[in-house]
């Protein structure tokens, strides 16, 4: 049976009404992970307005999971529009402690190429206005972001693969794009110059604002197309691996049953006791997190920022 809950967290003491440790971000293609009737579905009220859409609680893989997909339920959040800031402080409210999240890339490197899965460990961004920090008011916390994923939970994923017998890197650089536009040919060249491997629209600023909370982050990427092409177009012949949003959704969909393996992967070889990094002092976290909700319109309740979190 399928239970609705409306949470707001006026007090440090109710942080973790729902006590779950770990979630899973879906990405494009991912926007349910349990049956119908089985969960508690949760919305949060943040004081960067509201999540992309209602965050659900159930069992996979044998533990207990919050699940929120990125472009909400019917990928009606443009990549550059999601409220990463309310995403994020939600799961944390909840007491998760590591995030398992899934994207869809293109290739810009042919060692990388459709159909296969990424551990992604590094990113570069190209990004621009997106609300990247929860330490824009009253005291400063400056990230150490060389490793902005989590190295043990990428190394749990990295052995999950190997043992499921997949096709996968478990190392990768993402360059991450503002969108919701695919890239030209001539950036897609320059990316590959610039040493990455593949291009997506929302793996920045999602890592770098959980791991600001100390939530350690893996990415499953897979490679769903080979972006604007790795060279100059020479005829009129079309390359069936040029990126469209119909080839993407439609790969996405035939590979769901091996994403959703590789998750429970990881699900299983997760400690119930995982600790993350703490990158940022626990007491500038715990100030971050008894902000007060936002008000009615949506907007930060105790701070004068513009935006509640327009970023991708």
């Amino acid at each position: 049976m399928t239970e609705t809950t409306n949470a707001a967290r006026p007090a440090a003491d109710q942080r973790t009404p729902e006590d779950v440790a770990v979630a899973v971000i879906g990405g494009s293609g991912l926007y349910r992970l349990f049956d119908v009737g089985t969960v508690t579905s949760v919305d949060i009220i943040t004081p960067y307005g509201p999540t992309s859409a209602s965050i659900t609680i159930g069992v996979r893989a044998g533990r207990r999971v919050a699940f929120l997909p990125r472009h909400g339920g019917d990928h009606s959040v443009a990549p550059h529009l999601i409220n990463y800031r309310a995403n994020i402080w939600a799961l944390a409210w909840l007491g998760v402690k590591a995030i398992i999240s899934s994207s869809a890339v293109g290739g810009v490197s042919p060692d990388y190429p459709p159909g296969m899965l990424v551990v992604t460990d590094q990113f570069i961004d190209r990004t621009s206005g997106r609300a990247d920090t929860f330490f824009d008011q009253g005291t400063v916390a400056h990230l150490a972001a060389a490793d902005p994923f989590d190295p043990e939970l990428r190394r749990l994923a990295v052995d999950a693969l190997a043992s499921l017998e997949e096709d996968f890197a478990p190392t990768g650089t993402c360059v991450v794009i503002q969108g919701p536009r695919f890239s030209t040919r001539a950036e897609s060249l320059w990316f590959r110059a610039a040493g990455a491997h593949t291009v997506n629209m929302t793996q920045y600023p999602e890592v770098v604002l959980a791991a600001e909370l100390n939530i350690g982050t893996v990415n499953l990427s897979f490679v769903t197309d080979a972006d604007a092409g790795l060279a100059p177009a020479l005829d009129d012949a079309a390359d069936p691996d040029a990126v469209s949003a119909d080839l993407v959704f439609t790969r996405l969909r035939a590979a769901q049953p091996r994403i959703l393996a590789a998750i429970d992967g990881i699900l299983r070889a997760l400690p119930e006791q995982f600790a993350p990094r703490m990158l940022i002092a626990p007491e500038q976290v715990s100030a971050v997190l008894d902000r007060r909700p936002a008000s009615a319109d949506g907007s930060p309740a105790d701070t004068d920022a513009a935006s509640a979190g327009a970023d991708k």
